[in-house]
């Protein structure tokens, strides 16, 4: 492939920004970041294990490819043709065969893959065809599996239960005590750690906390850059508890989840919207104790459904990115 890649083009516009998730939650902070820059890198988990991209990667044994294209698709270019084609990238087939329910997007990248015999390749020239704002980049380069210890009560007593697969994880009964990745340490890819590195923000989440925010920090060399890197570091909380992962865990839960699971990992600002907020003060303290700040803001759309609004998350980000903390707290540092 000939010419830079999408996204790291030397004369763009706004702060090089490394955006790390999956699936929805990825999709939400993308679809904000675009707005007030175009360097941007996308570092995608690549556990799914269910549907379209589970039986690809079954099949054909390769990353799974589902996050990956909602990722690019997030970036696409504003236009009649970056929007066509990431109709296309999203569109799922309907039949009484084996197509159906197959994104187009997942058969598009996994083909690039096996014509190019390069997954980074394969990404960056679907990102060229959408036009997209930015880089998408999957965190390991092998398909991971996730095994979470869930706890359950029954009768009374605490049962602790050990679940493997994304997609199990996510319906299984009981609350997520830790997650863990098979391989244990996995090869992380070579360009995330890159761009990691080289970033001036990396933001984490929102998403599927334990299954597309957590597993990043759980690859050897791609933890290792997030707690080396020069970048600030923003974490974005979801706007309500997830029926599965996260059932009755608080916003400051989360942060406790985090921390448990990387002690040492600096966060600069934490960004929540007060409506998903049972307790700021508990908040705040989390978020001292990672070494960060609380910024309030209204992000959710305003018909008060759990989806970030992409203007009012671009607006809480860039004041995060500024250095303007708001009332919780005190400027970044």
């Amino acid at each position: 492939m000939t010419g830079p890649a999408p996204g790291l083009h030397p004369g763009g516009v706004g702060p090089a920004v490394v955006a790390l998730g999956g699936g929805h939650g990825l999709s939400a902070s993308l679809s904000a970041l675009r707005l007030m820059s175009d360097r941007l890198t996308a570092v995608v988990t690549v556990a799914d294990d269910g549907g379209s991209s589970g039986r690809l990667r079954q099949e054909m044994g390769v990353l799974p490819p589902g996050d990956l294209r909602m990722a690019l698709s997030a970036l696409c270019d504003d236009t009649d043709w970056g929007r066509t084609w990431r109709d296309v990238l999203q569109h799922r087939f309907t039949s009484d065969g084996s197509l159906d329910q197959h994104a187009v997007g997942n058969l598009l990248i996994v083909a690039l893959w096996e014509l190019l015999g390069d997954t980074v390749a394969g990404l960056d020239w679907v990102g060229r065809l959408l036009g997209s704002r930015g880089r998408v980049l999957p965190m390991a380069a092998v398909p991971l599996a996730i095994e979470a210890e869930l706890v359950d009560t029954v009768d009374g007593s605490e049962r602790v239960t050990v679940v493997r697969g994304q997609s199990h994880v996510a319906t299984a009964a009981g609350q997520v005590r830790s997650v863990r990745l098979l391989p244990a340490e996995p090869p992380a890819c070579p360009e995330a750690v890159a761009a990691v590195d080289a970033a001036d923000w990396v933001v984490l989440g929102p998403g599927s906390w334990f299954t597309s925010v957590m597993p990043h920090l759980l690859v050897p060399e791609l933890s290792a850059a997030l707690h080396r890197t020069a970048a600030r570091r923003c974490l974005t909380l979801n706007l309500s508890a997830e029926t599965g992962e996260t059932p009755g865990m608080r916003a400051h839960d989360h942060l406790v989840a985090l921390r448990r699971h990387a002690p040492d990992l600096r966060i600069d600002v934490v960004v929540a919207d007060p409506s998903a907020i049972d307790d700021v003060s508990a908040l705040q303290d989390e978020c001292a104790a990672m070494g960060g700040h609380l910024l309030l803001r209204q992000v959710r759309v305003g018909d008060g459904t759990p989806c970030h609004d992409p203007l009012r998350l671009a607006a809480a980000y860039r004041d995060a990115f500024e250095g303007f903390l708001g009332d919780i707290g005190t400027r970044a540092r």
